[in-house]
């Protein structure tokens, strides 16, 4: 069984994708996923509801389920500092009725904000996450005078979900209808239903990082190996952040890139 993302190796992802279909049955997965859609019809009826897509594995089922349940409207919050590729990808596999809510950080902001590079505590992930995903959320939950987002969150991620609804401070109220799946299943939903992956998984600790900014990237070992993470997936966001910001430029003198 596959532990908390942060805690298994790529190996042990890529194991398990190869032997999903020992592991969880198709008929299994058809009942979880119906038993997963009669909770969102249930609790979303006669609600003004959207869902949260990032392009990562779980919003790309939540995608599934939301569309086998009637439900079409749906939000991916970015900044300025994606990675090229993943956002090619995402162009291509959004839902249709996407909107984008982009939060701003750009290169300029980074470079008067350096201490937000490469996080090394949960803390300083967490801010990320609040200046993005969230403020992003938050500002699309109130445009559309929402009910209900729902989001892909599940407790096998590490997330602390305490109840499948709930309501921030921000006034935004979640919904979570994946938060007691299992890493396995939702692999074996991929699998079985045909859905995407997107090329972040096939880079250095993708499964562990996931989607998102570049420079939020988690569990590198500091400025350096965020950098050196960076650079192994593309060189080309190395070379322009170091037109603004010095750590880069440093890491490319370093390797004989400049």
């Amino acid at each position: 069984m596959i532990g908390r993302k942060q805690q298994t190796s790529e190996t042990d992802w890529h194991v398990a994708i190869a032997g999903i279909e020992s592991t969880v049955s198709r008929s299994a997965v058809e009942a979880r996923m119906a038993a997963t859609v009669r909770s969102v019809r249930e609790t979303c009826a006669g609600k003004r509801v959207a869902y949260g897509w990032s392009g990562g594995k779980d919003s790309v089922l939540l995608g599934e389920v939301m569309r086998r349940a009637g439900f079409a409207q749906c939000c991916m919050v970015i900044c300025n500092l994606e990675f090229p590729e993943f956002l090619r990808w995402a162009t291509d596999h959004m839902p249709g009725s996407l909107e984008i809510v982009n939060t701003g950080q750009d290169l300029r902001w980074l470079a008067a904000h350096e201490e937000w590079l490469f996080p090394t505590t949960a803390a300083a992930a967490a801010k990320w996450f609040a200046a993005v995903q969230h403020r992003g959320q938050t500002t699309y939950f109130h445009k559309h005078r929402l009910d209900v987002l729902v989001t892909g969150r599940r407790r096998a991620d590490g997330n602390n979900i305490r109840t499948a609804v709930d309501t921030n401070g921000q006034g935004v109220t979640r919904f979570h209808p994946l938060a007691d799946w299992s890493h396995e299943e939702l692999l074996a939903a991929m699998h079985y239903f045909g859905l995407p992956f997107a090329p972040c998984y096939a880079w250095p600790h993708g499964f562990r990082q996931g989607t998102g900014p570049w420079p939020a990237r988690q569990w590198c070992g500091g400025v350096r190996g965020g950098w050196r993470e960076v650079f192994a997936i593309d060189a080309d966001v190395v070379h322009e952040a170091a037109t603004l910001i010095p750590s880069a430029r440093e890491f490319l003198r370093s390797v004989g890139a400049c």
